[in-house]
């Protein structure tokens, strides 16, 4: 059995803090591909605080997520607290001892089929794609996909809500295809811990079982709904991060930072040398994010209000 891998994160602040000093108010946290500009929540009834989940409030936001994703007939879907939550369920859908996962990309999925068994293989029974890709953008073809499936493959598009042409959530119909979707990214509630895995209903009904009663909360079952049912917020935003995407690789470039990819949620860069363009905007109290793998990337998320962005465009033009 391998050793399981370690879960990376982007969000570290208070080890940052720890590192290089300063208040959490003091810092601009762009390690994260979270919109800044969150889903506004509303009004939350008190019923969904005091009551226990109930199935009414699960259906409408399963059948929300179904309408917004065009989540196929033949496919099921089911709900989870939070994409990692349900990440750590899919090995045991898989029948091999081994898998391929497209890499470089985050390291979720390997630590979470590490630590059940599975060993990295270029020809595993099961397969991972994250779709677009974290940190580069990379987007995977239909052909692609179908080309490697065997017996699971797990297609994470947790950053796909910025370009929801390029989804792959058709191939749900096909046995051992499974698309996770999350309310963290795109809509800004990373604290909500919101997830969905879209399958077969034989696939679902297992994650069901794992998952167990009452696997997201009365809140967030309200919230989800809510947002999932706003067109009009969805496509507003994808305009507004497009626009904010492109400032950024504006700042980026009079930096002498180079695009390499991303999505409208943060981008990928290329540099000299990524630590010491980390540590500069950190002495600045601007939190980035480097990869143990290159010397050269540095991925950046989105600042929000102006004054991030002017305080950003002011330290890489240093």
């Amino acid at each position: 059995m391998t050793a399981p891998a370690q879960r990376d994160h982007g969000g570290g602040l208070d080890a940052a803090i720890a590192r290089f000093g300063g208040r959490k108010e003091d810092w601009i946290d762009l390690s994260t591909g979270i919109n800044p500009w969150p889903y506004p929540i509303g009004d939350i009834p008190d019923c969904a605080w005091h009551n226990l989940p109930d199935s009414t409030a699960m259906q409408r936001l399963l059948s929300a997520a179904r309408r917004f994703w065009n989540v196929p007939d033949g496919a099921g879907i089911v709900s989870a607290s939070g994409v990692s939550a349900l990440i750590v369920q899919l090995p045991a859908l898989g029948s091999g001892r081994s898998v391929s996962i497209a890499k470089p990309t985050y390291n979720e999925h390997e630590a979470a089929f590490s630590a059940a068994g599975y060993a990295l293989s270029d020809t595993g029974t099961a397969q991972v794609f994250v779709h677009p890709n974290n940190p580069d953008g990379r987007r995977f073809s239909e052909s692609a996909v179908m080309a490697k499936h065997r017996n699971l493959t797990i297609i994470d598009e947790s950053f796909c809500d910025c370009t929801p042409e390029a989804s792959l959530v058709r191939l749900t119909e096909q046995p051992g295809v499974v698309v996770l979707k999350g309310l963290g990214k795109f809509w800004g509630l990373a604290g909500m811990r919101l997830g969905f895995a879209i399958a077969r209903p034989d696939s679902i009904a297992a994650l069901r079982d794992h998952l167990g009663p009452w696997a997201v909360s009365g809140p967030a079952l309200h919230i989800g709904a809510t947002a999932l049912e706003d067109y009009d917020w969805a496509a507003a935003t994808r305009a507004r991060l497009q626009r904010a995407a492109q400032r950024l690789d504006g700042i980026a470039a009079e930096g002498g930072l180079s695009l390499i990819g991303g999505t409208d949620l943060f981008r990928l860069y290329s540099c000299s040398n990524s630590d010491t363009v980390f540590r500069k905007l950190a002495a600045e109290r601007i939190l980035t994010r480097t990869f143990p793998y290159s010397k050269n990337w540095i991925r950046l998320g989105l600042p929000g209000g102006e004054p991030d962005w002017q305080r950003l465009s002011l330290v890489l033009g240093e």
